[in-house]
């Protein structure tokens, strides 16, 4: 079974194209089970950092209901993570509402600390944070790119939140994955997941701590509909090594861990997928 983790929608504003037509091909022609998504509408700046025009920024409401509506015209395939605006909007009643009447779909609180230049420590985000604490949900962030998103900043909310878990998207994007390996062994709720990181650094984060700390996910359909076979140039993704390499260099059960089954255990997918509720105990490589 795969679980994609870290799927989107939008994001036209910061040059993405990303539409739910895409989402479901892609689903079906990669033989994806359920994906997570957040909605890129809600991104604050662009790739400079610098805040976009008023004219094509939608609100973090907007953008959730968006994905809302997406997941249930597809309850059985698509999950929801509500990807926040803590630079120019914060936390809202209105939101609050919007997630506590829709927990039945909603798995997470989505922070992008790279396209809000806001720490996950910063004072804009830990409302979020404190929100996600009271549902019961994850928080998903973006790491790498500038100081505000370094791994470290969601390693330090992680500990002083040791209730909720913290999933670090990329493990330090545009880096050699190390400082992140470091912290994974730092934080019992503190995870990894595989968007644009090599197999290699999965391969060794299995092998330090176990099979329970990384998860699967891609950023799809960021380079189209065929994200997990190559770019737009026809290069080769990475992803084809987690497909095709990956389920001969670790064992079976540490690959459905991380293809699904720590997706399950840290988003509290088990009453949508019953096999993962029994506990079978983490496995090395």
């Amino acid at each position: 079974m795969r679980i994609d983790t870290h799927v989107h929608i939008g994001g036209e504003a910061v040059g993405f194209y990303m539409t739910e037509e895409m989402v479901l091909e892609m689903m079906e022609k990669y033989q994806i089970d359920y994906a997570i998504v957040s909605c890129g509408d809600a991104g604050e700046m662009d790739h400079s950092q610098k805040v976009l025009p008023k004219e094509v920024q939608v609100s973090q409401e907007d953008a959730l209901r968006r994905v809302l509506t997406f997941a249930k015209a597809h309850p059985d395939k698509i999950g929801v993570a509500v990807w926040v605006k803590p630079y120019l909007q914060g936390l809202t009643e209105e939101l609050e509402t919007l997630i506590k009447e829709n927990l039945d779909i909603i798995y997470a609180i989505k922070l992008h600390p790279f396209h809000s230049n806001t720490s996950p420590m910063s004072e804009k985000v830990l409302p979020y944070i404190r929100l996600a604490q009271k549902y019961h949900l994850a928080v998903v962030s973006h790491t790498g790119g500038c100081e505000a998103a370094e791994p470290v900043h969601l390693y330090e909310a992680a500990k002083q939140f040791p209730d909720v878990p913290f999933v670090m998207v990329h493990m330090g994007l545009g880096s050699d994955n190390q400082v992140a390996l470091d912290l994974l062994g730092k934080a019992d709720n503190l995870y990894g997941d595989t968007t644009w990181v090599p197999m290699s650094t999965t391969i060794e984060a299995i092998r330090r701590y176990g099979s329970r700390k990384m998860m699967f996910g891609s950023d799809a359909p960021i380079d189209g509909v065929d994200t997990y076979l190559c770019n737009p140039k026809g290069e080769r993704s990475l992803y084809q090594d987690y497909f095709q390499v990956l389920p001969e260099k670790i064992s079976g059960e540490a690959y459905e861990d991380l293809m699904a089954g720590n997706a399950v255990r840290i988003f509290g997918l088990s009453a949508r997928f019953p096999h993962f509720k029994k506990d079978k105990g983490e496995k090395k490589c």
